[in-house]
């Protein structure tokens, strides 16, 4: 069939900044096995930027949730199906994104089987969560449910505006080796507290640079960090990088110390060195990091109420917090000892 006959695919992910990066590994996928086949891609409005410059993906299309929701879903509908796709595939498990798929007149409508919509799909597959399985797989297998080959990492493409950022703000180090860390996350109980993260910047060796990274919402938290920590050569850049400068930010550290959260992401996406620190959540929910240099921290006990929910808590559920204050910091300059002996 002739490229300009082939019918589009829509692949639809409006969860959170990390969702979008992992299903990014969709696109890398479709882009080797059916090179010839335009990918267009929804996200929710606010996440449109990760897929700025990406040469696997024809349009973009954009879901304002904040604003007109539901009038908004159906005008997408609309577009969605004037549009001849010859697939739609939705990456969650929600009615507004089943609703999309299960009525946009394509040939094939894919989604899990969780989904309320799941009776209009012409395909759906399982959904299992804790079993080991990255959640890259499982969406892999929404495209061919007998893939078993390796786990394709999530592909971001920062753009030369973004890599110029980047190199701007490196110039901070002064040439020397840097370190990022992301201390917040949207999840409280993901995040891992003030005075442990207060502990490893005391803790870190001297000729480090460290920046500090989040998005607007983490300003305020990350300049609080500042403000208490007594060691020299910390920089707050929250606020002041686009996702994808971040990324190519992250890309140059030696190492990258973030949560259970975005960041952790935005490294696999480009291949950046990263120590995970998991608190209330495990990796054997499927959405550990994937970086070629990855380490996963957490608390070295099993503890009855951990994990307490896939996404977290506003609070601990039982006041102690232990999944996150038990952690040791030498847990965390363990990984960084690895990282420069592999360096060396």
């Amino acid at each position: 069939m002739p490229a300009s006959s082939r019918p589009a695919v829509l692949l639809i992910q409006t969860a959170f900044i990390g969702d979008v990066i992992l299903a990014t590994a969709l696109l890398d996928y479709l882009h080797r096995t059916e090179p010839d086949t335009p990918v267009d891609f929804l996200v929710r409005k606010g996440n449109e930027g990760l897929l700025k410059g990406h040469p696997h993906v024809r349009h973009v299309l954009i879901w304002d949730k904040k604003k007109e929701k539901y009038r908004g879903l159906w005008h997408l509908l609309q577009q969605i199906r004037k549009t001849p796709y010859g697939r739609v595939v939705t990456l969650q498990r929600f009615a507004s994104t089943g609703f999309l798929t299960a009525f946009s007149n394509a040939a094939e409508r894919v989604g899990f089987d969780k989904n309320p919509f799941a009776f209009r799909f012409t395909r759906a597959v399982p959904h299992v969560l804790g079993d080991g399985v990255h959640e890259v797989m499982r969406n892999l297998h929404l495209l061919d449910l007998a893939y078993n080959g390796p786990t394709i990492p999530p592909h971001l493409y920062p753009t030369p505006p973004d890599e110029a950022s980047a190199s701007e703000l490196a110039r901070l180090a002064a040439g020397g080796p840097y370190i990022c860390i992301a201390p917040t996350s949207v999840w409280f109980t993901k995040q891992f507290p003030e005075e442990q993260w207060l502990k490893l910047l005391a803790a870190l060796p001297p000729r480090y640079t460290v920046f500090l990274l989040g998005g607007p919402p983490d300003v305020e938290a990350c300049e609080q960090l500042l403000a208490r920590t007594t060691r020299a050569n910390v920089f707050n850049l929250a606020g002041n990088m686009s996702l994808l400068a971040s990324a190519a930010l992250m890309r140059g550290a030696v190492l990258n110390y973030v949560n259970d959260s975005a960041p952790m992401h935005l490294c696999s996406a480009v291949g950046a060195p990263v120590c995970a620190v998991y608190c209330s959540t495990v990796p054997a929910f499927g959405f550990g990091p994937l970086s070629p240099f990855s380490r996963v921290v957490e608390i070295p006990h099993p503890l009855e109420c951990r994990p307490c929910g896939l996404h977290g808590y506003k609070a601990c559920p039982l006041g102690h917090f232990r999944c996150a204050h038990d952690i040791q910091t030498s847990q965390l300059l363990a990984v960084l000892a690895e990282r420069e002996q592999e360096l060396a």
